[in-house]
């Protein structure tokens, strides 16, 4: 980033140290699994079968070490392949580099019919077992599947749970962190007809126990630049949906306000940005907000985040806002 001059005022204290925590696995970075309760007849068990079995490894493709799935080919030697490998290895088997023609190993499909199978993500927490065929569908929107890095200043490919990243923000991206549900951020730009150099900003807040990813970019739109700011929730979108936030941005007697739901880190910083889903202030606009004399941009954003509760009595939402 190359903004020339930020200056960014929280309404409350820094984040303690002791309120970020990095967790790690051996696959992901991810907490404790959950324990799935002794009841749930799809919980995973001591004696269900685990991705280390044997039969588990007979259908892991010694290519890719993905699992495979229909059609399972096979040479005349009886090493297997997913089909996917089958054009990459020029019709040849990688284990006896025999010729593989097209023989489908039938006995091999129909034993993963009948496997049941736990989640890639169980040691994440996911405690559900499905059929061999129905567990990769599954997986693709497991609720315990990594979150990606919400940074969007650079192609970051790492993934984790949400402490993990926050702490991978704040270490690794030096994002700043602050507590409290309430903002008030402040951008300078010499040249607000230049948008290459001043394309993004991420500031992490920490309120209700849960983090939120406040963004501010400036962007072309057409012919001209916009600026635009949007909140992005450190979760699943069904948890997103329990909070609001709104912004702020004026001056000389104008005032823009936005407000909205935060959208999921699920869904991708740039995906967010393309649907306009935030505050976005046009070029002339934001200008009129420096002082009109198009020289520097000057813009003060100001917000908050509340929590939706239900009202026991009235069944309506109200907010709650944080001390």
């Amino acid at each position: 980033m190359d903004l020339e001059s930020i200056e960014c005022v929280s309404s409350s204290d820094g984040m303690d140290e002791d309120e970020i925590h990095a967790h790690h696995h051996s696959e992901f970075p991810s907490t404790k699994p959950r324990n799935g309760g002794a009841n749930n007849n799809n919980s995973v068990g001591p004696n269900a079968i685990t991705p280390a079995t044997s039969v588990h490894e007979l259908l892991e493709c010694p290519v890719c070490t993905n699992s495979m799935y229909p059609p399972i080919h096979q040479c005349h030697n009886g090493h297997t392949l997913c089909s996917t490998c089958k054009t990459r290895v020029h019709n040849r088997c990688p284990t006896c580099r025999q010729e593989l023609g097209d023989i489908r190993c039938l006995a091999l499909e129909k034993v993963a019919e009948s496997l049941e199978l736990p989640c890639k993500y169980y040691t994440l927490g996911c405690p559900e077992i499905f059929p061999y065929y129905s567990k990769l569908k599954h997986e693709t929107v497991c609720n315990f599947r990594p979150y990606s890095c919400p940074y969007a200043g650079s192609e970051c490919s790492v993934v984790g749970d949400i402490p993990f990243l926050v702490t991978h923000l704040r270490d690794d991206h030096k994002v700043d962190m602050h507590t409290g549900c309430t903002f008030n951020h402040r951008y300078v730009k010499s040249n607000p007809r230049e948008v290459e150099n001043a394309t993004w900003m991420l500031t992490v807040f920490h309120c209700f126990g849960q983090y939120f990813c406040l963004h501010f970019e400036a962007f072309q739109l057409g012919m001209a630049p916009v600026y635009m700011a949007f909140l992005r929730f450190m979760g699943d979108e069904n948890e997103a949906r329990n909070y609001s936030y709104s912004l702020e941005v004026g001056a000389n007697g104008r005032k823009l306000i936005w407000e909205g739901t935060p959208r999921s880190v699920r869904d991708s910083h740039r995906k967010v940005r393309d649907s306009h889903d935030g505050l976005i202030i046009q070029r002339n606009m934001a200008l009129f907000f420096s002082g009109g004399d198009r020289k520097e941009l000057k813009l003060r954003v100001t917000g908050r985040i509340w929590k939706e509760q239900q009202n026991p009595d009235g069944g309506v939402c109200i907010p709650n806002l944080c001390s």
